[in-house]
């Protein structure tokens, strides 16, 4: 009787990665909304939810258009770009599960460190009951978290092509029911193209539509396609951050709405390690 084939470290990751999506998305089937949001609900203003989309927004469009170089003053990108290659070198010259595991555990540093500083930075402003303009100060945190990890596995992120692929990311993330899932597939299929070379404003027959836009409109080129996925990403905060950013915008019991800035974070920044592993992976072994 023959014995089953021993699967590489590389092939024992990608199990174990599939395993940790399959959690993810797992739970966002089960999300339900907080029964603190019902009991907040009687209390928000109608238009509260239509200037957090707009701040989310206007956020985006400043730090992709002239704050990228602001965020990355509060990283080492040279030194975490070499920290990359040295930590790809070595999985080159032998590949253990050690060494495959590098990436992840210098991502996983970075993240600690966001999620303490959104937490400190969150409850700070819900003392002093400040919540509209804790937006960009979050906005940024999250970008900076992607940003650390996109480096922490070999991607750029400065390109249009990486900015839709992270806008698409964190409205995924921050999906619930069959959505996650669905929205998954199309980012996969998204970091695919990006890897090829192919377009993301078109699709191609057979091929699973790499924006997630099947059912809407088609976009003549990456700008476009940009705005309408920063509006996507807008939305999918606003609308789960609205209660919360209510909250914090009452002192002191506003500590409460703060602290939900980490919850959120660690969210899109578990699932921003996911996908960019898969990049990672799918980059080094396309057929898994």
């Amino acid at each position: 009787m023959k014995r089953p084939l021993k699967k590489s470290p590389r092939q024992l990751e990608w199990r174990a990665l599939e395993k940790r999506e399959e959690r993810f998305i797992a739970a966002a089937r089960r999300q339900k909304e907080p029964v603190l949001n019902q009991k907040l609900e009687r209390f928000v203003p109608e238009k509260l939810e239509a200037a957090l989309n707009l701040a989310f927004y206007k956020a985006f469009e400043l730090i992709f258009n002239r704050g990228t170089s602001v965020i990355e003053k509060t990283y080492r990108k040279q030194d975490m770009e070499n920290t990359y290659k040295i930590n790809a070198y070595a999985a080159e010259l032998k590949e253990t599960r050690k060494a495959m595991k590098a990436f992840s555990r210098e991502a996983g540093k970075n993240k600690v460190k966001n999620l303490a500083a959104a937490g400190a930075g969150g409850i700070g402003l819900g003392v002093l009951g400040i919540g509209l303009p804790d937006i960009p100060l979050f906005t940024g945190m999250v970008l900076k978290s992607i940003y650390e990890t996109a480096i922490s596995y070999g991607f750029p992120y400065d390109t249009e092509e990486e900015q839709c692929y992270i806008l698409k990311l964190i409205s995924t993330a921050l999906s619930r029911g069959d959505t996650a899932q669905s929205g998954g597939r199309s980012l996969d299929a998204m970091g695919r193209c990006i890897r090829d070379g192919d377009s993301l404003t078109g699709t191609t027959a057979g091929q699973e539509d790499p924006g997630g836009l099947s059912a809407g409109p088609v976009f003549p080129d990456i700008s476009s396609l940009r705005c309408h996925l920063m509006q996507q990403a807008s939305n999918a905060l606003s609308s789960e951050l609205l209660y919360m950013k209510f909250l914090q915008g009452i002192p002191i019991a506003g500590i409460i709405g703060g602290v939900y800035d980490a919850v959120y974070l660690k969210r899109i920044a578990d699932y921003a390690d996911i996908k960019y592993r898969r990049r990672f992976l799918e980059k080094r072994e396309p057929h898994f």
